[in-house]
């Protein structure tokens, strides 16, 4: 029987464990990420790597199956059952592996291999360190962050979409912009833990923050590649 409590709600010792599980999941996904990259960059042809983002509508289409695909495994994460949470999440990291193909392939290949991936986890892993710490010490409240997460998701979405469809660079600032977006979403998501999942939901709020990690190492690699380029 699955514990419907919110996190708010339970005791300090039922906090501690739901953050404790919470945390271990997001790394044990960071780690799963990392096999399934290092096993997809050495069995994956680098002509079927091309092949994704070759054309202009190809990356288009990978993006959409990526996203929908997303919103199913982030729906089982989110399920009764421990074992369709664990599918989801699974599921979830191997879609990682997959959309990050190409640009891992290229920074492996053009801008100094394993050093600029190197340098970008390093920077992820240190933001969201430090943006968990804030989001855990300080009495503020961020639900103000909501709002403006989703207006800049959407914006950022027609950007890219329009730069895909019509083919121009959405250059440096862009992944700029991207990096704060990020970093506002694990601040508010961090923050947000206690009031959104219950005790037994540790593997959804694992997905989401994993989620938002990605994406903020993502534009990270992005300017990094760029600056090496």
């Amino acid at each position: 029987m699955m514990n419907d409590s919110l996190v708010a709600y339970s005791t300090d010792i039922e906090k501690a464990e739901f953050y404790k599980k919470t945390y271990l999941h997001v790394a044990l996904a960071i780690v799963a990420f990392i096999a399934v990259e290092t096993i997809l960059l050495n069995v994956v042809p680098a002509e079927m790597i091309y092949m994704m983002v070759g054309q202009r509508y190809s990356w288009l289409l990978v993006l959409g199956v990526f996203w929908l695909a997303s919103f199913l495994a982030t729906k089982w994460s989110m399920a009764q059952s421990r074992s369709t949470q664990y599918f989801g999440l699974g599921v979830y990291v191997l879609l990682q592996g997959i959309i990050f193909l190409p640009m891992m392939y290229m920074a492996m290949a053009y801008t100094g291999g394993g050093v600029v991936i190197f340098q970008s986890a390093t920077l992820t892993v240190a933001m969201f360190s430090g943006i968990s710490f804030i989001a855990f010490t300080s009495k503020k409240d961020f639900s103000f962050l909501r709002n403006i997460i989703a207006i800049g998701g959407f914006i950022a979405l027609g950007l890219i979409v329009a730069g895909m469809i019509f083919g121009f660079n959405l250059g440096l600032w862009f992944s700029v912009g991207m990096v704060i977006l990020a970093s506002a979403t694990i601040l508010y998501q961090t923050s947000k833990l206690k009031d959104a999942y219950s005790t037994d939901q540790y593997v959804g709020a694992s997905l989401q923050l994993f989620a938002s990690i990605m994406l903020l190492f993502w534009y990270i690699l992005r300017i990094l590649m760029s600056r090496r380029s």
